[in-house]
């Protein structure tokens, strides 16, 4: 089960590809976030360069918080408020909508939304991504083209506290991470209040419907919804 089973780096991104290589583990990428990001180089020119061209386009009053590190590509949208914690590199064309917050060591590539009060943490965006409104995404990777519904959350956290493992079948594959939430593979979708419990894997081109809680492993082109009190695969 490697990576590339799920999504590829889009060009976009290949300058952190040698973090992230596509024949590990997907979950292996969350552990090198924070020195990819780290290793980038001249981030303080271009966020100078930012500043000038944002008071000359932004001269309503603003609350933004901007932590140490940030890079944001060129036509990056901000709204009136949000938040962007240290070590944070948002792709070119990306719009990130009011109240927003973006914590420590995430990654968002180009064309990317994010939505109105969204939470990302310590996470890997790709290409074209939609986190629409009200979403949670706590130490995950979301392949290009995936699409989070209003109110999806991406948890990250046992209630117990204890490792993470990946059910695959009838097989547990221990990650040793204590908070890992996703793993979403390309132009997999998640539906309106949906929830995917820690350490969730969707194929490519997946489906959780509406109010579905779902954990494991689903399939490429496979879906997954619950009607009424049951949860059936087709």
């Amino acid at each position: 089960m490697h990576a590339n089973n799920f999504f590829d780096l889009p060009d976009s991104l290949y300058h952190f590809s040698p973090f992230f290589p596509a024949d590990e583990v997907p979950w292996h990428w969350l552990g090198t976030l924070e020195e990819a990001l780290l290793a980038q180089k001249n981030w303080k020119r271009k966020w100078t360069s930012f500043f000038r061209w944002g008071r000359k386009i932004f001269p309503e009053k603003r609350s933004i918080f901007l932590g140490k590190n940030v890079f944001l590509g060129k036509n990056v949208r901000l709204p009136l408020n949000c938040t962007i914690e240290d070590n944070v590199y948002i792709g070119a064309g990306t719009e990130i909508r009011s109240g927003a917050l973006i914590r420590k060591n995430v990654i968002i590539g180009e064309n990317c939304v994010i939505g109105n009060c969204c939470e990302i943490k310590h996470s890997l965006l790709m290409d074209r991504v939609q986190v629409a409104h009200f979403n949670y995404v706590g130490d995950s990777i979301l392949g290009s083209d995936v699409h989070l519904a209003a109110g999806a959350i991406l948890s990250n956290l046992r209630f117990d506290g204890k490792p993470v493992s990946i059910k695959v079948g009838e097989e547990k594959i221990a990650t040793g991470l204590r908070k890992f939430g996703a793993i979403l593979g390309e132009r997999a979708q998640v539906g309106c209040n949906a929830v995917l419990l820690p350490g969730t894997l969707l194929g490519k081109n997946s489906i959780v419907s509406v109010g579905t809680v779902f954990g494991g492993f689903l399939e490429k082109n496979r879906r997954v919804y619950r009607p009424l009190e049951n949860i059936v695969q087709e």
